[in-house]
């Protein structure tokens, strides 16, 4: 139904106001006889009126003898003075009243139309949004519709994904031609789920989908079913597909799925809640549609481990295809693509930048692009350059340098020997990612300094001995400051908390310590968004078990700061010449210190399972 022959409540009211109106204004005039004051005088001598009504300017009442079938009167009223002098005169006189109708009209309707005003304005686009801005849209989808030339995304402007691209491929192909596929009686999934941490491209790869096929492209997030009222997310959910079925072939592409597809039987409702109900809308339009139809269900989440089973089983939703962050090549081709847009300068190489950006997601890759374009154009340069991605990089990683905060020179000292310990840690264990640079100036995340390690490939696996060794590297800022000022400060809280942390994953989860055995005790959470926070339900193990657990951690600190303290006891020249270089030019780096270079090449390899210091 179009939108201008869509009825409205509002237009039933103002029709009514209108009709009560006419009639208010012709009700008087037919049933009352407006008299001549001077006849009214003279009426009213005769005793031939009755039920006066005196108000300010206005006479009303009943006449005893009706005048042209009329029994009600009406005068304008005159001065008392001149109307005795008028009679005496004998000439026949009326008053007249100022004409004040339309001053009252207005007075009555402009109130009534402000109200209108502020309803349709205000209240109405606040109801839409909460789902009841018009009964006869309650139950419309409100999907955004693209078609090819509207994404202007296609394969080659997704890179980094290769194996998920290849997957994905088939629909593209099946939307062309879906009659290759039916010759052998094959069809398409139903449901494609795109799963992968946030900013790796699963929107992006849903439109350059649709780009390539050229089909229309019906994209809504998973939120905007779910409505303040039990039944609106399942109509819309309705709606969406007896649109698609009419645009056929086509794609819907529903984002942020765990919005609408939870698990149900969480929550206080039960099957009477909204969101379940919309979920079980979805359910049965997924089993009420035949893939053959060219309707081809995209979803996207980064939160899988809390969607329904049902949602995910054979028939609704086929296939799962992970979207993970790019390795080293994927990040090459992702910054191939990004460059394009900015003037970069001849010499600039992209896997330099790779190198640097271990981790990086799609969306952080493109982000550093743009901010090293800023870093250039703020130092009023021609092109970028690699120190601009490095100056980038540091600005993500460790937030924007607070130059304007002012140590005290004892504090500075204590931050430079703290800083160097960790940098000549990292640089004497050979497993261990290159220091990049060591910096006492303040940064934005409240650090009153850092030591950037960057590595310089990416890393799948990780051994024992490597873990303890990060340990160490955490420690050896408190150790510094123990072996040069013979105590300790609260510099090395951040550092600590990240040392426990690796200690109690190292026993707990990874099974490595000789005391405890090879037992999990505490399980990885599959979610995409980080590690889930630790509680008193996820300790399934006695209290003997976890005091021997604190015990181990409490073992392992102790070996990293012996080591720590040992290892910078023997570069004790080496910390002070570090720590004085450091505290002159407040930001050094491998080329400017040889000391802090690393021993041999860091065999490193990845994104890393535990926290990176």
């Amino acid at each position: 139904m179009k939108k201008n022959q869509q009825w409205n409540l509002s237009y039933f009211v103002i029709a009514f106001f209108v009709v009560a109106l006419v009639q208010f204004l012709f009700l008087e005039r037919n049933i009352v006889q407006p008299l001549p004051y001077s006849e009214f005088l003279q009426l009213l001598s005769e005793q031939k009126v009755s039920d006066l009504r005196v108000e300010q300017d206005k006479i009303t009442g009943k006449l005893q003898v009706p005048i042209d079938g009329h029994t009600l009167f009406s005068t304008v009223r005159v001065d008392p003075a001149l109307a005795a002098d008028l009679a005496r005169s004998g000439v026949g006189f009326t008053g007249v009243q100022e004409n004040t109708r339309l001053g009252g009209l207005l007075g009555w309707l402009l109130p009534f139309v402000l109200i209108m005003v502020v309803w349709h304005f205000l209240f109405r686009s606040l109801a839409q949004k909460q789902g009841f801005g018009g009964l006869m849209n309650i139950g419309k989808s409100r999907a955004k519709v693209f078609v090819q030339r509207d994404t202007g995304v296609t394969f080659a402007d997704v890179a980094g994904i290769d194996e998920a691209k290849a997957e994905l491929v088939e629909i593209v192909s099946f939307l062309k031609d879906k009659t290759k596929y039916a010759r052998l009686g094959a069809h398409i999934p139903k449901g494609t789920l795109l799963v992968g941490p946030p900013g790796t491209g699963k929107t992006l790869v849903a439109k350059a989908i649709a780009g390539e096929a050229g089909v229309p492209f019906f994209s809504i997030s998973g939120s905007e079913f779910v409505e303040m009222f039990v039944g609106v997310g399942a109509a819309r959910v309705h709606d969406l597909f007896e649109q698609a079925r009419q645009a056929a072939p086509c794609i819907i592409f529903i984002d942020e799925l765990d919005a609408l597809g939870k698990m149900r039987g969480i929550g206080a409702f039960g099957g009477n809640d909204e969101k379940e109900q919309t979920l079980n809308q979805l359910l049965s339009e997924l089993d009420g549609f035949d893939p053959r139809e060219g309707v081809v269900l995209l979803a996207a989440t980064n939160r899988p481990e809390i969607l329904d089973p049902a949602l995910l089983r054979a028939g609704r939703i086929d296939r799962q295809v992970l979207i993970d962050r790019p390795d080293r090549k994927g990040r090459q081709a992702i910054l191939k693509v990004h460059l394009q847009k900015i003037t970069v300068t001849p010499d600039l190489d992209n896997e330099r930048i790779a190198d640097i950006t271990t981790g990086f997601t799609g969306a952080d890759l493109a982000n550093l692009v743009n901010e090293a374009a800023i870093v250039a154009t703020r130092r009023g340069a021609d092109a970028v350059s690699l120190d601009d991605f490095t100056a980038a990089v540091e600005r993500i990683v460790a937030g924007v340098e607070r130059k304007s905060s002012v140590l005290r020179p004892d504090e500075r000292r204590v931050v430079a020997f703290h800083e160097m310990g960790h940098a000549l840690a990292a640089s004497s264990l050979p497993a261990m990612d290159p220091v990049h640079k060591v910096s006492i100036v303040p940064r934005a995340i409240g650090s009153l300094g850092y030591t950037l390690q960057r590595p310089t490939e990416d890393r799948f696996l990780i051994s024992c001995q490597m873990l303890k060794d990060r340990i160490v590297v955490l420690m050896a800022g408190r150790a510094a400051e123990r072996l040069v000022f013979e105590q300790i400060s609260t510099g090395a809280a951040d550092d600590l908390a990240r040392a426990t942390d690796i200690a109690r994953q190292l026993i707990t989860r990874f099974g490595m310590s000789a005391s405890l055995g090879q037992s999990v005790l505490e399980r990885q959470s599959s979610s995409f968004l980080g590690e889930r926070m630790p509680s008193a339900m996820d300790k399934d193990y006695s209290e003997q078990t976890a005091r021997e657990v604190d015990l181990e951690i409490r073992a392992l600190l102790d070996e990293g700061y012996r080591r720590a303290t040992a290892l910078l006891e023997g570069r004790r020249a080496d910390l002070d010449a570090g720590a004085l270089l450091l505290l002159e030019k407040e930001t050094l780096t491998p080329e400017e210190f040889p000391p802090i270079r690393p021993v041999k090449a860091a065999t490193a390899v990845a994104r890393l399972i535990v926290p990176q210091p």
